[in-house]
């Protein structure tokens, strides 16, 4: 629970042989005389000094440990150096080569990030892109980041009383758009079937919470996409959209929700379209992500929903074909990092005025 929004952001350093150490690197250079948006990052001091080698001369990127138990030190060095909490690495670490056997650190630099988060010391979380398929190789059970985050914090239930408004649901930002998923990573063909009204109420519910509490929206408007061409043409071209979708939508409309019907999504994220909603709930993975990505392909933000922590992400994969090579944008990162600020102000202004 965030006690302190102007506690530091802390970064996960995702996985270590990819992009995560040279973005992190060149995001505390692009902000680092912002001290608003002061982090740490866990990880390995090696890690941190190859990526360094491999990308700057020895000086340009100071780093400095901090010691976990005084995360208040974090702003005052943020100017000067990048402030570094270190963890052990079991195996080397190899730019560019993807390694299992380090997939235990990789999972310990979330799982520290997302404590200090709950006990308040840290203001919210920044995820470091990681490979599923490193860590499934070492065992890992979730299906991702999202997941994981949701099963390390549901035994903190503030500020989420009603179930029904605690998620973990995705949410991409970028380009003037906030677009969240019913579903994520499955088939396209699975999710005509996968899609339940239940499903659907719930989603928007965790949307009209936080789009209150993290981003100061008093009254959200919230647009669902239809699932089918032109919303199903009154079901000549699928039901699932007058059976499943707008049945959610009439629920939530008698709670007191503002909410669309199912909307055609080819017309719904034209510049004018956006004028008339705060956030989109699309029906399936690349119906959301297209128009995110397409406005704003390197300053995407992925931002979990419904969590007592704050928690951002880069919208973008590992790519260990070009890490330690210089090539790596830091856009994303920043965004992510400029976000989860934002977000922690406001839930620390709307939990002031709410519980006071």
């Amino acid at each position: 629970m965030i006690k302190n929004s102007r506690a530091p952001i802390l970064l996960s350093m995702g996985d270590p042989a990819g992009i995560g150490p040279e973005i992190t690197l060149k995001a505390w250079s692009a902000l680092r005389e912002n001290p608003e948006y002061a982090f740490a990052v866990i990880a390995p001091l090696s890690v941190l000094q190859d990526a360094k080698q491999s990308l700057f001369n020895a000086q340009h990127v100071p780093l400095v440990v901090v010691d976990h138990s005084n995360l208040d030190a974090v702003a005052p060095l943020f100017v000067n150096a990048l402030p570094v909490i270190p963890i052990d690495l079991p195996s080397q670490n190899i730019l560019g080569r993807p390694n299992s056997d380090n997939a235990r650190a990789i999972l310990h630099s979330i799982e520290f990030g997302v404590s200090k988060a709950l006990d308040g010391k840290a203001c919210g979380l920044v995820t470091n892109p990681i490979s599923k398929d490193v860590l499934y190789r070492a065992g890992f059970k979730h299906a991702g980041h999202t997941e994981f985050l949701g099963a390390l914090t549901q035994n903190d239930k503030a500020p989420y009383d009603s179930p029904d408004i605690r998620g973990p649901i995705m949410m991409l930002s970028g380009g003037g758009l906030r677009v969240a998923l019913a579903t994520v990573h499955i088939p396209l063909k699975t999710v005509a079937h996968t899609l339940t009204k239940d499903q659907i109420i719930k989603s928007v519910r965790v949307m009209h919470a936080a789009l209150k509490t993290d981003f100061g929206i008093p009254n959200p408007r919230i647009a669902i996409a239809g699932l089918n061409p032109h919303a199903g043409e009154n079901g000549a071209l699928g039901r699932e959209d007058i059976e499943v979708i707008n049945p959610a939508a009439k629920a939530l409309q008698d709670m007191g929700i503002t909410v669309t019907n199912a909307q055609p999504a080819d017309t719904l994220f034209h510049s004018e379209a956006r004028q008339g909603y705060d956030a989109v709930l699309a029906m399936y993975h690349d119906q959301g992500l297209i128009p995110v990505k397409t406005l704003d392909f390197h300053g995407g933000v992925n931002i979990t929903l419904g969590l007592p922590i704050i928690r951002t992400s880069p919208d973008h994969g590992t790519a260990f074909n070009i890490a330690g090579q210089n090539k790596a944008r830091p856009d994303s990162l920043i965004a992510a990092i400029k976000t989860a600020r934002n977000l922690a102000d406001h839930r620390q202004s709307y939990r002031n005025k709410h519980h006071a």
